[in-house]
Formats: C-alpha cells, structure tokens, sequence
C-alpha cells in the first residue's frame, strides 16, 4: 500500500505518540541494516505478539523487530481495534520485511492478550496500562513465552505480589523477563551507578529525584463511548488503571533511587501531595504533586519531588550524596557526572537505552541464558506504590505493611467488559483516605 505524505506523517505522529517519545529516534538506530534485508530462516524464527499497541507499544515492537536478524511479529491485541490498526500500520511502514500478523492474528477486546499468547508465538511484549500487567504476566509465563514487561508491573501491592510469584516461575522455567525500566539499559547510567556502587563517592547518603513536568494528552469523549470505553481511553487519569502518575511515570527517578541504594528496598516512608491544577473531572482522580520521604535501615534518607503542572520550571534530575563527594545524573541532558574526591564526567559511547534493552533480550534467549529483571521490577514498582500509599492517606507506612496490604484498586481480570460500571475510588485527602 503506497501512502500519501499526510499518512506518512500521521503514523509517525503515532509511533511518538501516548508518551511514547519513548520511540525517540528508534528506527534510525537499528542494527545497522535495512529492514528489507532480514530472511527468516523458518526453523529458527522468533516469532513476536504484541500485547497493547498504543505508542509504547508500537515502540516496543519497532525496537524488538530490530533486535535480532530473525524475528518477526505475528500477532497483536488490544482491547481498542482503531489503535491495534494504527499501530500495524505505523509498524508495517518502517519493518515490513519482519509483520507477518495476518487478519486471524489481530486480536480485539479484553481477551485479546489469551489470544496472542495461545496463537504460537515465543515472545510476548506487554504494554497495556499497568493494571493489566500482573494478569498478563502470569499468563505468559504460564504459557513458557520470553516477555518483555513494560513499567509500571502493577498498580496496588496485591498485583506486586502476583508480579514476583511469577518472575520466580520465570526462572524456574529459565524463560527471559525483561523489564521497561529503560534507564538500566542506559550506558552512561550503568557507568555512573557502577562508580557509585564500587565506592567513588563513598557512603551513600541520601538521595534526590527531581521530576517537574507539563500537562500530557487527553482524549475528549465521543457520544457513543461507555463509561468504561471513557476511562480506558483516558486510562492515565485513573489510579486504578494507571496507579496515578507517580507510580505510572516517576517510578523510572524512583528505580534510579533503588539503583543507587544496591536494589535493597526503604524501611519506612512518609509524604504528601495533591491537585492543584488537575482540577477539571477529566483529570479523573489522580494527583498533580507529590513530595515523598523513603527512609532506610542504615538511615538513608531519599527524597522524591514531583509536579505535573503546566506553566513551570521543568527538571528531571537524580542527586546521589556520599561521604566522599556527589554523583549526578540529569536526564533532560544525558549529563552524568561525579564531583567531590573521585571528579568523573561520562563521555563514552551514547545508546538508545530502549534499542539496547530488546538487543540484550533477544540476545539472552538466542544464547540460552536467559534474563530475569522480575524481582527488580516489582520492587522499583512497590516504592513507587509505597510513595502513592503514604500521600494518599498521609501516615507513615513501612514497606511491609505496604507490600502485605489487601488493597485492590480496580476490578478482577475475568469482570472487564464495556459496559462495567466501575466507580473510580474518590480523589484522596491526606488525614481520610484509607490505603491499608
């Protein structure tokens, strides 16, 4: 099919498009060669589904089919049929050599994600709104399908816990799972946290994220959409599809947090936040700021600020302080460095963090070694929730009470369908809202 100009720039609107400037210059940073130059050699072939095929997903599959010399998609779902159809557009556009998804393998509705993993892939990509992907998961993993899970694992403590039941089953069945936690594919952050963690600055201190940003998109509602149909278009306003931005976008400063601290996991947090700004009801109920204090064993203080409110000063920065000077990372910039006794600056090879993840993926099932990012994963994704969890009710929580709390924020996997009437739980006040 032979597009016009206008096409060609709307699917690539799409590609960048649902926060996914997470696609930011993939096509151009491949493995070097054309997309028509791939053969699929039939007997070693990866074949790929695509479960979620929103921006982040459509990247995600752009960045996978370019991960290996012989791997092709062949099946998609999702529960909207205009962007599974957007998205096998976009992608069979810029990797056509490698989409092989045939009319049978497009999966549309809530049970799409059973449908791509029973269709024979190996690989299986999840890119749904969060609170699908513990469900999902466990499905893939049950299946014996390689997957690449995207961030956040889950929204509430209950779904953390079905994430790290099933990164062990991962293991056990020595199948690979690799997270969305892109920044620990980045090559300038794994020499910066590899200093810090071997010493260069000392003792860890305290750390402090930073992470102010704008507004992000909204879909305005169409006459014929349910109310169900409304919120998942706008699923990013809804805690209990998203687990409000915190833990949908600033988990990535917060795994950075985790990274410096060796992965070992804060003993107790305390915080606040709000809406200020995101007042209008089509913010659904999630906050605008947030500022939250994670205390360790060893008495570690991290802290962690953030905004989404448009009209401010922007900053999106991780500062490490050690007995021996400052590492300091700022992600507008790519800028790292290390000040004090042990002066550094990075100025090594620069990568696409999303390329590079999928090139070590497809690498560690071709190598039969595989990976297994599970228990980290649903850790970095727990502090965040911790973070929601002490804003929203405003008492101090200890990550036990937090990872052992009951608390389901949206329906049971089997009960979605159009026409459910699930009521968004009411915005939270600090001092009322209950979380445990």
């Amino acid at each position: 099919m032979k597009l016009n100009e206008s096409e060609r720039i709307n699917r690539r609107k799409f590609l960048e498009s649902s926060g996914a400037a997470v696609v930011g210059g993939t096509m151009a940073l491949n493995l070097g060669l054309p997309a028509n130059s791939y053969a699929s050699s039939g007997a070693n072939t990866l074949k790929v589904g695509l479960i979620g095929c929103g921006g982040r997903g459509t990247g995600a599959a752009a960045q996978a089919l370019q991960a290996d010399g012989d791997v092709l998609l062949t099946a998609m779902g999702d529960v909207f049929a205009d962007r599974l159809e957007e998205s096998h557009a976009a992608l069979l556009e810029e990797v056509p050599a490698k989409m092989k998804v045939d009319k049978a393998n497009k999966f549309v509705g809530f049970d799409a994600y059973r449908k791509v993993i029973e269709s024979g892939v190996d690989v299986v990509l999840l890119a749904t709104p969060p609170a699908f992907r513990p469900d999902h998961l466990i499905a893939a993993i049950e299946a014996g399908k390689h997957v690449f899970c995207e961030k956040p694992v889950a929204v509430d403590a209950p779904g953390v816990r079905k994430v790290l039941d099933a990164a062990k089953k991962a293991k056990a069945k020595k199948l690979s799972l690799v997270s969305g936690f892109t920044f620990r594919y980045d090559y300038s952050k794994r020499a910066l946290f590899d200093k810090i963690l071997n010493g260069a600055i000392g003792d860890v201190v305290s750390v402090s994220s930073t992470r102010n940003g704008g507004d992000l998109w909204y879909h305005p509602r169409q006459s014929s959409w349910t109310d169900m149909e409304y919120q998942m278009r706008n699923w990013y306003y809804q805690n209990w599809l998203s687990g409000d931005y915190l833990v949908e976008m600033i988990v990535h400063s917060l795994d950075l947090m985790t990274w410096a601290m060796g992965d070992k996991v804060p003993a107790r947090a305390t915080g606040t936040g709000g809406r200020q700004v995101r007042v209008d009801p089509k913010y659904g109920n999630i906050f605008d700021h947030f500022a939250i204090e994670f205390e360790y064993d060893n008495n570690v203080r991290a802290f962690s600020f953030s905004r989404q409110q448009p009209g401010c000063s922007n900053r999106n920065t991780v500062e490490i302080t050690g007995t021996l000077g400052n590492a300091y990372a700022n992600m507008g910039k790519w800028a790292h460095e290390i000040t004090g006794k042990n002066k550094w600056i990075y100025d090594g090879e620069k990568n696409n963090p999303y390329q590079t993840q999928h090139d070590e993926f497809f690498a560690s099932i071709r190598n039969a070694k595989p990976m297994n990012d599970g228990e980290r994963m649903a850790n970095s994704t727990m502090v965040a929730i911790l973070g929601r969890m002490v804003a929203y009710s405003g008492q101090t929580l200890s990550w036990n009470d937090a990872l052992n709390s009951t608390q389901v924020l949206g329906p049971a996997i089997d009960e979605y369908n159009w026409n459910l009437k699930h009521k968004s739980p009411d915005i939270a006040i600090p001092g009322i809202t209950q979380v445990l």
